[in-house]
């Protein structure tokens, strides 16, 4: 296996197919994010929370979590969440409530206002990518709604634990 993209197989003396697939598909989802997050504070300058926040605020909107809880789900450093939730409960978008199994912890949840942020995030960004989609030849359109559930596997095959190398 190569180390990196244009180091070729030893093999074949090809740049590995596999590596250069990966490459693309990182430089591409790169320049959407960005793309979108521009565009996004272009047309709606109100639009400003920083994208770990829409993702703590995402998380909660199915049940209220403890900081552990979601700084696992996260995979981020419990003290970078709390520091995250502590921006958001400044906001008022998040509230701090007792947690029923244990009185010595709270769990974070949304709140009205927060839940309302999200809903005006989720709405802006559907906005935009619709508008964009409609740009698109219908070949090229079809061909993006076409790769949507292989996206969401991959999305989820990176989500799950790597496997220590046996190196």
């Amino acid at each position: 296996m190569p180390s990196s993209p244009h180091v070729p197989d030893p093999a074949t003396g090809a740049p590995d197919p596999a590596v250069e697939h990966a490459r693309r598909l990182t430089d591409v989802v790169t320049r959407l994010r960005r793309a979108l997050r521009s565009s996004i504070r272009t047309d709606y300058p109100w639009e400003s929370l920083p994208m770990a926040q829409v993702e703590l605020l995402q998380t909660l909107a199915a049940a209220p979590l403890r900081v552990g809880e979601l700084a696992a789900r996260q995979r981020l450093a419990p003290n970078t969440v709390s520091g995250l939730v502590g921006k958001l409960l400044e906001a008022g978008f998040v509230d701090r409530q007792a947690d029923p199994g244990d009185r010595r912890t709270a769990r974070i949840a949304l709140t009205d206002a927060g839940r309302r942020q999200l809903d005006d995030w989720q709405r802006a960004h559907e906005r935009r990518i619709a508008t964009a989609l409609g740009t698109l030849d219908p070949a090229d359109c079809a061909a993006v709604v076409h790769a949507l559930p292989a996206l969401e596997h991959l999305a989820q095959a990176l989500a799950e634990p790597t496997p220590a190398s046996a190196e």
